[in-house]
């Protein structure tokens, strides 16, 4: 499983995998869709048929959730970290295809320098010991469950070794097709559209591009998700807010224009199966009409 501990992984280097498969990028809203789940492998309510390729989650409440059991922060997040665990296995197992947690956001820098060391050192941690993990028993977790990890966001803020981890990640699951798993850490939907801007303005200059030239495609493909680990992402179908909180917190802004939205009150180290199955069944009740009548 995906984060899962391993007492001698951390003395592990991390190597790229040597699988040769080349894979296509995940297709955008409108292409041919993914391959469905086994509808007798999904809960009652659920329709295969139906389930939206890409979730993504705003993981909010592990600070609350820990000082409501008088508990320091690092104990909510480490919580935290095991509802995703959770999610991972739950999105793996019912057919969603893509999964992106918004883990740290830029604007997070700001909290106490304990937390955010405790943060950081918990990122490395669980991405270093999941890759270790998957590179000794190669048959038994990440090449059976194919997942594929990714990471974006500033990575210049984040710690060099973390930054060598993530890279090493990716590299060594880049073949992988079953999930794609991203985490946003330290990540900014505004910086990203800025980002994005700058390129496009560079190539502008370098004559390259005529301003005419750029329209909604070109400028999605130099946002993050079009240069994750060479593959292009497709749009979230639904994002999910927990801890009562209203809002997507500059959190996959371009990408998520036509996102079901779903709230729910349940803090994130509490958000568990029924919670899931609650916003997948959500989702699926939707009309989703993305601007056009329907006759």
């Amino acid at each position: 499983m995906l984060f899962s501990r391993s007492p001698a992984a951390t003395n592990q280097p991390l190597v790229p995998s040597r699988r040769t498969l080349l894979l296509s990028p995940c297709p955008r809203a409108g292409a041919t869709p993914a391959p469905v789940a086994d509808a007798a492998l999904l809960p009652g309510g659920l329709r295969a048929e139906s389930l939206p390729r890409h979730v993504a989650v705003v993981m909010d409440g592990n600070s609350r959730w820990a000082r409501a059991r008088g508990l320091p922060s690092a104990a909510g997040h480490e919580a935290g970290r095991r509802a995703l665990e959770e999610v991972v296995r739950l999105s793996r197992a019912w057919g969603v295809r893509t999964l992106t947690a918004f883990a740290f956001s830029h604007e997070n820098w700001s909290r106490p320098k304990v937390e955010v060391e405790f943060l950081m050192g918990q990122f490395e941690r669980a991405i270093r010991e999941s890759v270790a993990e998957f590179l000794s028993f190669l048959l038994f977790t990440f090449y059976r469950e194919g997942i594929r990890l990714r990471v974006i966001g500033d990575s210049s803020r984040l710690p060099v070794s973390l930054q060598r981890t993530a890279r090493e990640a990716e590299e060594a699951t880049r073949n992988n097709s079953q999930l794609d798993l991203t985490l946003a850490i330290s990540y900014s939907g505004r910086r990203d559209i800025v980002q994005a801007c700058r390129t496009l303005a560079q190539k502008v200059r370098d004559k390259l591009l005529e301003p005419e030239d750029i329209d909604e495609s070109l400028f999605a493909g130099e946002l993050e998700t079009s240069h994750a680990n060479g593959n292009e992402l497709p749009y979230p179908d639904l994002v999910i807010r927990t801890s009562g909180e209203l809002r997507l917190s500059n959190f996959l802004l371009w990408q998520s224009a036509y996102a079901e939205l779903f709230f729910t009150d349940t803090l994130w180290p509490d958000f568990g199966e029924a919670d899931y199955l609650q916003a997948l069944v959500s989702f699926q009740s939707r009309d989703r009409r993305f601007g056009v009548r329907k006759l």
